[in-house]
């Protein structure tokens, strides 16, 4: 499927959210995906997965999650420099804002003519903010890769944003992917999340993890990169979306 990509200014609530959308060519409409970035931004390796979710029949937003501040239009590079800019930069950064800026994304994905449905997805960071763009009843369903400081809260600045407290708003479906040898969130958090998704009512959830899998197992650059688990995480992703 051919794709066509632009790039354009949502007004934010303070702020312009740099964002990258990617939709098949032609007069059609389809589901709307708000897919969030990790920690390094708009990087040509989230861009490649997003395009991929694209061709499947979705138009992809992928936003900034840094639009303030020096990192603002900086895609930032796979190494130690990058991590810790790319650290920095989620520590500096508010739960409200994080929330502030889905809610601009969200409003930007729905009025868009091209657009019949909204869903959430993302990596890393970007995986606990799909989890709270969940919590925004617009959103059908939600699919989130190991989804980091979801167990215990950690978001940027914030040392608890309560994110698992309010499963129980969640009201769209949802799938949690896992590597097995992640060690951002470890066997232990990942009971810990699933006894908390379960206790809000989230029995019938839809979770993966993959053995061998490691944090960042989809990410298309470096050591980590596990081209056959990428491939089955994003075809269930693409299953789930269109409800089999």
């Amino acid at each position: 499927m051919k794709l066509r990509e632009d790039e354009v200014t949502v007004a934010g609530r303070d702020c312009g959210i740099r964002t990258a959308v990617i939709r098949p060519v032609g007069d059609g409409a389809w589901p709307g995906v708000l897919l969030y970035t990790d920690i390094f931004q708009l990087t040509e390796s989230t861009l490649r997965s997003a395009r991929r979710l694209a061709a499947e029949g979705f138009v992809v937003g992928v936003p900034e999650i840094y639009p303030r501040g020096e990192l603002a239009g900086v895609a930032l590079e796979f190494d130690d420099a990058g991590k810790q800019r790319g650290l920095a930069a989620a520590a500096a950064t508010t739960t409200e804002e994080f929330d502030a800026d889905r809610v601009a994304v969200l409003d930007h994905l729905r009025q868009r003519p091209d657009v019949t449905a909204l869903f959430a997805a993302g990596f890393c960071i970007g995986g606990h903010l799909a989890f709270r763009a969940a919590l925004d009843p617009r959103v059908e369903a939600t699919v989130c890769f190991y989804p980091t400081g979801l167990h215990n809260g950690a978001l940027g600045a914030d040392a608890d944003a309560g994110s698992l407290a309010a499963a129980g708003d969640i009201r769209g479906r949802l799938m949690i992917v896992f590597g097995a040898q992640d060690p951002h969130v470890p066997a232990g958090a990942r009971v810990q999340i699933l006894d908390a998704l379960y206790a809000a009512g989230h029995d019938d959830l839809e979770l993966h993890v993959y053995a061998g899998g490691e944090h960042a197992f989809m990410r298309d650059i470096g050591a980590r990169h596990d081209p056959v688990l990428t491939d089955l995480a994003l075809d269930a992703a693409v299953s789930f979306f269109k409800g089999r």
